[in-house]
């Protein structure tokens, strides 16, 4: 069995003891939290290219998540097939639609599930979309970086870290640790740096199919022995609690909660679903039925019915522009947006 697939058939057990493994690691008191003798201990064999002499996290509130550095294969050179070719696809399957400049591409989650990362271009825009599962987080990002010396086009891996439960990536050329859910670089040289997100939709491949016809989707790499299709982390978003550490939490609903966060806001996915629509400000948000979560039954495409979310932004001339967002967990939310509004009621 791929020490992947392994790796996901004993999860519990796995965060288990990485959580026993971060709480008997090298003690370090705050002042000495990211000293050489604290990252040598912990990460210098395996990062030997990362500047640890910039950070902007404490290092302790990094954990190892049970694959080694690229041990979830990132996709760097993702396949596609018309929609009418994605035979492996079910109607109700989720899929993070991308859409520049009237092109459009469908990451279906059963293949992101077990990659977390695909780097990719569309439109000539060099892109890098992402799957967090433990925190539901699906985010796609421009991977163009200016700076003084020009622009850097990053293309990025899976660290095996995790931080409040949610990956920590990294960037090849400088082996930088950037924050998924932020977009934002915690550790390295280009500590600070933020990509810019790109504005998706995390919807069924029915509605993919109907909105674009002519798009494309990422179709499962070939020879990776991987189960696609079939869910690791089924029962997952029935938990309680998720399987590593989070944080401090104290939100009306409870952490596996689907949210629709935006930027520094966050509605329950509960109430728009039984409201249909919630508009806020400029924000428009809207929900219809018919995409299964990836999260929930053995097979993902059997997963209870959590529906279609849509988030736009009224433009100037009274039109609607969709607008950068994630359906997330409610701990993830609130792990990285602490002062964020969770409108509950």
């Amino acid at each position: 069995m791929p020490r992947f697939q392994f790796r996901h058939a004993v999860l519990p057990a796995l965060a288990a003891i990485a959580a026993l493994l971060s709480l008997t690691a090298p003690a370090a008191p705050a002042a000495a939290q990211n000293s050489e003798r604290y990252v040598a201990q912990r990460f210098g064999q395996a990062w030997p290219e990362t500047d640890f002499s910039r950070s902007a996290i404490d290092l302790r509130e990094i954990m190892f998540g049970g694959p080694p550095k690229d041990g979830i294969p990132a996709i760097d050179d993702p396949a596609f097939v018309p929609v009418a070719g994605a035979g492996f696809l079910a109607d109700r399957e989720p899929v993070i639609a991308l859409e520049i400049d009237g092109a459009a591409k469908a990451y279906p989650l059963q293949v992101l599930m077990w990659h977390e990362i695909a780097n990719d271009s569309l439109a000539g825009v060099p892109v890098t979309v992402t799957y967090c599962p433990l925190c539901n987080a699906a985010i796609a990002f421009d991977r163009r970086l200016p700076g003084p010396g020009g622009t850097r086009v990053l293309d990025f891996g899976v660290s095996g870290l995790l931080r409040h439960s949610d990956m920590v990536m990294y960037d090849r050329q400088t082996e930088s640790w950037w924050q998924q859910f932020l977009g934002e670089a915690i550790v390295g040289e280009l500590t600070g740096a933020r990509l810019d997100m790109l504005p998706v939709r995390i919807e069924s491949f029915a509605r993919f199919r109907e909105r674009f016809p002519d798009g494309l989707v990422m179709r499962p790499p070939e020879g990776s022995g991987r189960a696609y299709g079939r869910n690791p982390y089924a029962g997952y978003d029935s938990r309680a609690e998720p399987y590593f550490p989070y944080g401090y939490y104290e939100d009306p609903v409870p952490p596996l909660a689907r949210v629709v966060a935006v930027g520094n806001q966050a509605w329950p996915l509960a109430r728009l679903q039984a409201e249909g629509r919630i508009e806020a400000g400029e924000l428009v948000l809207s929900w219809e039925p018919g995409q299964a979560s990836a999260l929930d039954a053995g097979l993902v495409a059997e997963g209870q019915d959590v529906g279609n979310v849509v988030v736009q932004r009224r433009q100037a001339d009274g039109s609607l522009a969709d607008a950068v967002h994630d359906v997330t967990f409610a701990f993830a939310f609130r792990s990285f947006r602490p002062d964020g509004i969770l409108h509950a009621e």
